[in-house]
């Protein structure tokens, strides 16, 4: 398990983003490292969580619950026979593109050794949203992307460091419970009904998406009582 590539992203003015001045940092650009990698503060004034990266949107992006953005190179090598096209690393915007790792499969709570120094700890999965899919000019991508259940994980930074292409990437930790990146997702997408047993994540769970449980319950209340 290794890192293939690093990703960084500047801000760049398009038509398909609804972001103030339309700017977007989606695509990303391997870089040869090292990159410094740490955690960017709370959502709202945090951006990326990777030096050097651009976030435009930090209602959206960014903030210590999706400092780093990783992906499957196994998964985007599927995507380019689904699609027919090549997929190189960054283009769908993630910071950390992985070899050897169940990226999707990976556990909310879930912490990685990438290089030396680095702890990184799984913390969601990744929606998609209208940007990505005028990034990729691929009709209804919101939907097929969703449809695939192959999400990718945004990553929380416990212990900052340096990381750089090759760096081999360590599970140090995996929580005993059934919430993985690809399950959350689902939850959160189209399942809603699922929403309930991503609580068992705990803390690792952003307090955003805990609110969209509780206030799911909260709605759902009465109905199971019933």
């Amino acid at each position: 398990m290794h890192l293939i590539s690093v990703n960084l992203g500047r801000a760049t003015a398009v038509d398909y983003t609804d972001t103030a001045g339309g700017h977007t940092g989606i695509g990303k650009r391997p870089t040869t490292g090292p990159v410094r990698v740490f955690a960017p503060g709370p959502k709202g004034t945090g951006a990326s969580g990777v030096e050097g990266d651009e976030i435009s949107n930090l209602r959206h992006h960014g903030g210590d619950h999706q400092a780093v953005y990783a992906y499957a190179r196994e998964d985007l090598d599927w995507w380019e026979g689904e699609l027919g096209r090549e997929l190189p690393g960054g283009i769908f915007g993630e910071n950390f593109t992985t070899t050897g790792l169940d990226v999707n499969g990976a556990l909310l709570g879930e912490r990685w050794r990438v290089g030396p120094d680095l702890l990184v700890e799984v913390a969601s999965a990744r929606i998609p949203c209208r940007t990505f899919q005028g990034h990729l000019s691929e009709t209804s991508w919101v939907k097929r992307f969703t449809q695939a259940r192959r999400p990718g994980a945004y990553l929380r930074v416990i212990e900052e460091g340096r990381v750089s292409p090759g760096d081999r990437i360590e599970l140090v930790h995996r929580p005993d419970h059934e919430v993985s990146v690809e399950f959350w997702f689902h939850a959160f997408t189209t399942e809603r009904s699922l929403l309930p047993r991503t609580l068992a994540a705990g803390a690792a769970m952003e307090p955003k998406a805990h609110e969209t449980v509780r206030a799911y319950l909260a709605k759902n209340a009465g109905v199971a009582a019933g």
